[in-house]
């Protein structure tokens, strides 16, 4: 079930945080499900998510009961001078984008400027005053790879933050580091982004 079709920013007098999650091709994105469970049950916290087309072959749409925007709604948004553009919507929107999991073909484009799907173009028009975490996941060996440190370290100096992959058996059968994080951790990060109530 998908809810809120709104994208416009919300109005003045609407004082939840919202929590902008992008999910991408890795097997990872499983996941989804229980990362935006646990982000609904944080008072206050609104949650949407922005998805690849490739993430949505690991989780099932109908257990996310949030919003979901994929690259097809962008296009279908826009169809004259005077509509809004999706990505810059949803940048106005979130206070915070968390991408769960980030995989190793979507850092390499953002370390390198790319912005050819809904999500891309979310973070090259980011705020960079606003959080952004990423949470890498990806095989062992795509890990090791030394261009892998140099994209993260690209987007660490542009004010985004990583939440650390961690090493466990992967589901392609390989043990070592690249998993992401798990659900707790990150949702761990985020909750310290959001402020007390008065």
């Amino acid at each position: 079930m998908q809810e809120e079709s709104d994208t416009g920013s919300e109005t003045s007098l609407d004082q939840s945080f919202h929590v902008l999650v992008g999910v991408t091709g890795s097997v990872a994105a499983l996941k989804l499900p229980a990362l935006v469970s646990e982000l609904r049950q944080l008072s206050g916290v609104e949650v949407k998510v922005v998805t690849t087309e490739h993430a949505k072959h690991f989780y099932d749409s109908t257990e996310v009961p949030v919003k979901i925007y994929s690259d097809s709604d962008e296009w279908e948004l826009w169809t004259c001078r005077s509509d809004p553009v999706l990505h810059i919507e949803l940048r106005r929107w979130a206070h915070l984008f968390v991408i769960a999991p980030l995989d190793a073909n979507t850092l390499a484009k953002i370390a390198n400027g790319i912005c050819d799907n809904l999500l891309t173009c979310v973070v090259r028009a980011w705020d960079t005053s606003r959080p952004l975490l990423f949470c890498p996941a990806m095989n062992t060996a795509m890990w090791n790879h030394p261009v892998t440190a140099e994209h993260v370290s690209r987007l660490e100096a542009f004010g985004y933050r990583e939440i650390p992959c961690i090493s466990k058996k992967l589901v392609c059968g390989d043990e070592g580091k690249g998993a992401m994080a798990e659900v707790p951790t990150i949702v761990s990060a985020i909750k310290a982004y959001l402020v007390p109530s008065s």
